[in-house]
């Protein structure tokens, strides 16, 4: 085409037409793909800062779906703990069931009918009677150096015999700093010695509880006794405690009179004046196990199923392989970036609670008797301390791994629409520019043709 020659004209007009079409061709496949950047030839620079943006966004998009996971993961635990509380809770009822059914399995009990006496001690104003009886001196209740308070128990498992002596003017406190003189003195060697326990109560009365299984005896010696006189039990020195009209207590239907059956209580005197010097009341109460309560052993089922769920619900409280709460080993580790070293990487590690009864250290029951259930009930409470800390702390963690999901999905948004900023065309733009350059087509056409009309010109020559 290098022989044909064209005027100026002609060939500026052809050029113009030639780069209108390239122009247009640019706009229109702006257009068809909605880019203004479609290769690192059109831009270097915003093309591969807007490909950085967008891998990082796509990178940012592909932990999404691990940290969902991770939330389930969390919520699922939670949901378990709530399980578990109810639970728990339900123990705890079952529990305060046992202690409410009194009888079989509630203790060995030999208590006073009435008060300490107070004869003797200086009134302090505000005092209770309870506190009045606990300072109350074996001296002003009438007790002389050799009476003795012997408290004996018999297990009824074992066969196995267990004494405790107090010698007035010889036993010393439980401190070792003097002889025991008075009654709070007395209580505090009998539970150091281990073989019941021994209270006041706010009545003032003087109470021994022994385990559902021990048969306990108080005997009150007054060595002294009154060999000339008759004594009896209501003005005998056991009186002075408040044993002066304990009576023995029959349960057998109908009243068998020998005072040796499961709860029973048999109470003797022998005056000094008849049987050679020495007054002594003799209390025994024979042991009541918690295996002879039918509603007992019921309620000991009924508790020990509970745990059994307890711990089918802790392994169950799974999401896509991961338990949080059924061993404390286990863990759930979820990435919030892209990054891997260690200086860089942001992520969360969770670390799992061992919530099954055997992790919340609630013991499997056996009879539920009064020490037993309180124990469970120790127990209980403690576990319920656990749980709301787990919960506390998957919580917790639960709203963080939510706040880094939003956060994420906000970050992947910016990225996403900074890349965008750099390559995507203006559409109305780019319609308002092929618009124009259709007309500037259409005007360099029109041009083209004048500029050949004056190089015929020519022809009219001939």
């Amino acid at each position: 085409m290098s022989d044909i020659t064209l005027s100026a004209g002609v060939r500026q007009n052809l050029l113009t037409l030639q780069n209108t079409a390239d122009m247009m061709a640019t706009t229109q496949n702006r257009l068809a793909t909605g880019k203004k950047v479609n290769s690192a030839l059109d831009n270097p620079t915003n093309f591969f800062t807007a490909q950085a943006l967008s891998a990082r966004a796509n990178d940012l998009d592909a932990l999404l779906d691990g940290i969902s996971n991770a939330i389930k993961t969390i919520e699922a635990a939670d949901n378990g703990i709530t399980a578990i509380t109810k639970l728990v809770e339900s123990a705890q009822s079952t529990a305060r069931q046992a202690l409410q059914d009194g009888g079989a399995g509630s203790g060995t009990v030999v208590e006073s009918s009435s008060s300490i006496s107070t004869n003797g001690l200086a009134p302090i104003a505000g005092e209770s009677i309870q506190d009045q009886a606990k300072r109350q001196t074996f001296a002003n209740l009438g007790f002389a150096a050799g009476d003795t308070i012997q408290v004996q128990t018999t297990d009824t498992n074992t066969g196995t015999v267990s004494n405790f002596d107090i010698i007035i003017g010889t036993t010393q406190k439980a401190d070792g700093s003097g002889p025991v003189t008075t009654v709070a003195d007395a209580l505090d060697v009998i539970n150091a010695s281990g073989i019941v326990t021994a209270e006041v109560t706010d009545a003032g009365k003087l109470k021994l509880t022994g385990s559902d299984a021990q048969t306990v005896n108080l005997s009150i010696t007054d060595t002294g006794g009154d060999a000339s006189t008759a004594t009896t039990q209501a003005t005998s020195l056991a009186a002075s405690l408040g044993f002066g009209s304990n009576t023995n207590v029959d349960l057998s239907s109908p009243a068998d009179g020998d005072y040796v059956d499961a709860g029973e209580t048999a109470v003797t005197f022998t005056d000094g004046a008849t049987a050679g010097a020495a007054d002594v009341l003799s209390i025994t109460t024979q042991a009541n196990p918690a295996s002879n309560s039918s509603t007992r052993q019921k309620l000991v089922t009924q508790f020990n199923d509970i745990l059994g769920q307890i711990d089918k619900l802790a392994g169950d409280a799974s999401f896509n392989g991961i338990n949080l709460i059924d061993s404390s080993s286990s863990k759930l580790t979820v990435a919030f970036n892209e990054k891997r070293d260690a200086a860089t990487k942001s992520e969360l590690k969770l670390t799992g609670e061992d919530l099954t009864s055997s992790g919340l250290n609630i013991t499997r029951t056996t009879s539920l008797n009064d020490s037993e259930a309180n124990a469970a009930l120790d127990e209980l409470a403690n576990a319920l301390i656990t749980l709301r800390e787990a919960g506390s702390k998957f919580g917790s963690s639960l709203s963080m791994v939510q706040i880094r999901k939003d956060y994420t999905k906000a970050s992947i948004n910016t990225l996403q629409t900074g890349a965008d900023n750099l390559v995507l065309a203006d559409t109305n733009e780019e319609g308002a520019n092929l618009l124009a350059l259709q007309t500037r087509q259409q005007l360099s056409t029109t041009a083209l043709s004048m500029a050949s009309q004056a190089d015929q010109a020519v022809l009219r020559l001939f």
